[in-house]
């Protein structure tokens, strides 16, 4: 269910697996609504939709999505109680089962950035709206 979070926009809650098209649908409609054009927003909703998967594998409490726009860009912060995130990593080969989700994020978030918040582990992602 989506919500109004106090100065940082609307946000939605997730808790298990059925949950992520509502996730989808609420990142790509507010990102849209923002001002974010269409390709863009299926990106963001890509790498939204690969975080909110890593917390349901890895944390048994689920996690928040925050979006709201600034400076001319989205900013969406995708929150739980799982451990910090290391970004700049390699892509992984091609035959590698696992450990693709953090470096598709990059790849299509113009900025990401992660650190501890008041309510958990934050992975803060940017994209420009032009």
């Amino acid at each position: 269910m989506a919500e109004r979070a106090p100065g940082r926009g609307e946000s939605i809650v997730y808790t298990l697996v059925s949950d992520l098209a509502a996730v989808r649908a609420f990142v790509a409609a507010r990102a849209i609504a923002l001002g974010l054009p269409q390709a863009r927003a299926d990106l963001l909703t890509l790498a939204v939709n690969e975080l909110a998967t890593n917390t349901l594998q890895h944390t048994e409490e689920g996690g928040q999505v925050h979006l709201w726009a600034e400076s001319g860009q989205i900013v969406c912060d995708v929150v739980d109680q799982g451990p910090m995130r290391s970004f700049g990593r390699e892509m992984p080969p091609a035959d590698s089962q696992r450990g693709r989700g953090l470096a598709i994020v990059e790849l299509v978030c113009d900025h990401v950035a992660a650190f501890a918040g008041a309510h958990g582990t934050v992975v803060r992602l940017r994209l420009g709206l032009t």
